[in-house]
């Protein structure tokens, strides 16, 4: 260990015990190992103006509670579980995250070029940037709160689940049951695949979007597509308060609540008496007032 003027420099060395660096303060920390078999935790718990850089970690919850952490050139192994827990103001760059849990109840994060491969990933995380990055997982950033995703590949089941306040755009998400209670989130330029898309959202807004996939975007509330494609969408929009734009066809669509759907066609537009009114307008592009 060496200090530069006031800020301790930590490199090239390995830390296998618990809490090697607690409460470690204007630190750059390079070069190093968190691994060994003493498999200790919690090596930079409530770390503060922290620089850590090219570092490998194996061991579990490395950095719970750090204020001001910059991270990059580093790799977490699938056996770092639950790494960044509990921090604020976070940037990474150029790193893999593969632990379960890798992100969670975290506020002001930026991630760039990041490759995670973490289910349970941002669980309850605010303020929360991610760009030009591949993200696995399934339940990603689940109750997260004010997401903005650019570039973003990302691929799981039950992605962004209860999340409130998020806009993405030029992002491409293969992902089940995506967006589910999902409130104010505007996504634009991306590709969207998977089964049962955004059921139960609220003010979600789809812009220019690739829809892909089984009975998507039922049960939502003030819903918006705008001049998106729809591919194998069968029993589209049940129950949903919507105003939809679709250039090309929708496969079919069943009891939608409210609202007007506007498309070049419809394979089939399905009304069936059930539980609620169906008082939405279902639009043939140059076809007049449609059904």
């Amino acid at each position: 260990m060496r200090k530069k003027g006031d800020r301790q420099i930590i490199e090239n060395k390995t830390f296998p015990q618990e809490r090697a660096l607690y409460h470690l303060q204007d630190a750059l920390v390079r070069g190093c190992r968190f691994e060994g078999e003493e498999d200790g935790e919690s090596a930079m718990k409530e770390g503060r103006a922290l620089q850590v850089e090219n570092c490998y970690f194996a061991l579990r919850y490395p950095l719970w509670h750090v204020h001001g952490l910059r991270l990059s050139a580093s790799e977490m192994t699938p056996t770092c579980r639950a790494a960044l827990w509990y921090d604020a103001d976070v940037r990474v760059e150029d790193c893999t995250l593969n632990g379960i849990k890798a992100l969670r109840e975290c506020r002001g994060v930026a991630l760039s070029r990041v490759e995670a491969d973490s289910p349970e990933f941002g669980w309850r995380s605010r303020q929360v940037r991610v760009q030009e990055s591949e993200l696995a997982g399934d339940y990603m950033f689940f109750g997260a709160r004010s997401l903005t995703l650019t570039d973003v590949e990302q691929r799981g089941k039950y992605s962004f689940q209860y999340v409130k306040g998020m806009t993405a755009s030029h992002c491409k998400f293969d992902t089940k049951d995506a967006f589910w209670h999902a409130e104010n989130v505007i996504v634009k330029d991306s590709v969207l695949k998977g089964e049962y898309l955004g059921w139960y959202s609220r003010g979600l807004t789809l812009v220019r979007c690739r829809i892909i996939g089984t009975q998507p975007l039922c049960y939502c509330k003030n819903l918006r597509l705008v001049d998106c494609t729809m591919e194998g969408c069968d029993l589209s929009f049940e129950c949903s308060t919507v105003h939809a734009s679709v250039r090309g066809e929708v496969l079919s669509v069943k009891n939608p609540r409210a609202g007007k759907i506007v498309a070049d066609g419809f394979g089939a537009v399905i009304r069936e008496a059930g539980a609620y009114p169906v008082r939405a307008r279902v639009v043939t592009r140059g076809k007049g007032s449609g059904a």
